[in-house]
């Protein structure tokens, strides 16, 4: 921009409209995310905000549009010292707790915020939200809710219209606040179906499925003294993928598989292995229901002289970097957090406005990732 533009003021809507060739109504609709733009005619606006440096005035923007153009990035828990009793930190109940994610290291290790920052998991849900926002204009506003306040902050927060709706991840399957938030009529979108029925709109993945496709996977490689290391049986999540491994398993005739819990954190995964090697010495293929406990499950088996894939093959869940850093790399389902993150924000964004809108539920299909494990 010249100097002579600097002096006349800041860029107007009718600056834009002429650097568009369109309508200062046109520049508007596009400004203000009406959907039935062409979206050739949009990416011109945008190239012409881009050019001239206009930068709506959002507080009269949100007067007109009763948007807020932020949505809250909520990670809620049950509370730091309920999920450290259980041995489970931001890892276990809102990735494969409450979605069925790697995440985080065990409950104990740190300040709730410290765990949830620790974890890929989280990363990848940042990231699939932020793409998906940032093209509209619109960013997240990132908060915690583990205690009781911090939940009553979350819900007055969004009171006060300080966002459009929040993105929920829970890390604990006794997570209060989707109840609270259905209760006071707010927009929300859950990561994962919720452990208890609440009526909210949520995002998830056919958790059995992909339980299917590493039993099968398993059964095509040869092996038959199988063993599955569950996730924690009180969460969705885990009881899904357990259920989905031994119900495939029973249709080939195998009536009984030896199950070790764990809490979806590496150090659960070497415990569970450990056990499943004393008790059932001789398996050959064990499916671990995710990739941190696989990678436990992976050491433990090197630790005791068995060969992966050649005496025990292994396969994880998620897809996470854990199953690139494993060695061998992990044959794993894949879960598409980053997608599944977007449909959040596209649900939510989408929702008919008052409080009466039904809840909306988005199921994603798994996808089996062979790599050298098994």
């Amino acid at each position: 921009m010249t100097d002579d533009r600097r002096s006349a003021g800041a860029p107007t809507l009718e600056d834009v409209a002429r650097a568009a060739g369109v309508s200062r109504a046109t520049v508007s609709r596009v400004i203000n995310g009406v959907r039935n733009v062409d979206p050739a005619i949009q990416e011109v606006v945008r190239q012409a905000v881009s050019v001239t440096g206009y930068a709506p005035n959002r507080a009269a923007r949100s007067l007109v549009t009763r948007r807020a153009d932020a949505v809250a990035l909520v990670v809620s828990g049950a509370g730091v010292e309920a999920e450290a009793e259980a041995g489970v930190g931001a890892e276990a109940a809102a990735g494969s707790g409450a979605g069925g994610g790697s995440r985080a290291t065990a409950g104990g290790g740190g300040s709730f915020t410290a765990q949830v920052f620790a974890d890929p998991f989280f990363g990848r849900v940042v990231t699939g939200v932020v793409d998906y926002l940032r093209p509209r204009g619109m960013h997240p506003v990132l908060m915690f809710a583990e205690t009781s306040r911090a939940r009553d902050e979350v819900v007055a927060y969004l009171r006060q219209g300080s966002a459009d709706g929040a993105l929920v991840v829970s890390t604990h399957a006794e997570d209060p606040l989707p109840g609270l938030l259905t209760e006071a009529g707010l927009a929300a979108v859950l990561f994962a179906r919720p452990a208890r029925p609440v009526p909210i709109s949520y995002v998830d993945l056919a958790h059995q499925d992909g339980a299917r496709l590493a039993a099968e996977h398993l059964l095509a490689r040869g092996c038959r003294r199988l063993a599955t290391i569950s996730g924690p049986l009180d969460v969705p999540a885990g009881r899904a993928r357990l259920t989905g491994f031994r119900d495939t398993l029973a249709r080939h005739g195998h009536a009984y598989i030896p199950v070790a819990e764990g809490r979806f954190t590496q150090e659960s995964g070497e415990v569970a292995m450990e056990r499943l090697l004393v008790e059932h010495p001789d398996l050959d293929g064990v499916f671990a229901a995710n990739d941190l406990m696989a990678t436990g499950a992976c050491h433990v088996l090197r630790e005791h002289g068995r060969r992966v894939p050649e005496d025990v093959a292994v396969v994880g869940f998620d897809d996470s970097s854990a199953a690139l850093a494993c060695r061998p790399p992990l044959t794993t389902v894949r879960q598409p957090v980053e997608a599944m993150a977007a449909e959040m924000a596209r649900l939510l964004l989408d929702r008919p406005p008052g409080p009466s809108s039904p809840a909306t539920s988005v199921i994603f299909e798994p996808e089996l990732v062979v790599r050298a494990s098994a």
